[in-house]
């Protein structure tokens, strides 16, 4: 039987104790540096942070019920994972991260179209992070976010 969280605190509370100081360590970077108007929730069984229908009121057009996701962090069977969809809608911004991260970290980037992958916990480059996460405005996201469905 699955469980189903409710908040982000429950979510943290229910991992193991080496993954939880990583991932609360993760959500304080996270949540010092999110631009006005996102807001922390779980989204798909992770932590996320999104767009909330006050102000975005179509939703995911994958699923219109839920908000708009901006990024979420999880942490998963052999890695703790930040998920950041500005990185797969924005080159730029994913060239400023991964040359950003080359050169500020001496471990190899594991990354995907939107996933950045950390299997050794310690070399989560939080300062990074912080910097990535207030690098979109709300407003720009939604402006990305819309002109990506355009085409």
């Amino acid at each position: 039987m699955k469980t189903i969280l409710e908040s982000p605190n429950q979510y943290i509370e229910q991992l193991p104790l080496e993954r939880k100081n990583a991932m609360q360590d993760l959500r304080k970077t996270i949540l010092e540096n999110l631009p006005q108007g996102f807001i922390e929730t779980i989204s798909y069984g992770m932590i996320g942070y999104v767009v909330p229908h006050s102000i975005y009121r179509n939703g995911y057009h994958c699923d219109p019920k839920q908000p708009l996701p901006f990024m979420s962090i999880a942490s998963q069977k052999n890695f703790i994972a930040i998920y950041h969809m500005g990185l797969y809608a924005e080159n730029s911004l994913l060239e400023w991260f991964t040359g950003t991260y080359k050169k500020n970290c001496y471990s190899k980037l594991d990354i995907g179209k939107s996933c950045i992958r950390f299997k050794k916990l310690d070399q989560i480059p939080f300062q990074i992070i912080g910097e990535l996460t207030k690098k979109i405005s709300l407003i720009e996201w939604i402006e990305i976010y819309e002109n990506k469905l355009k085409k």
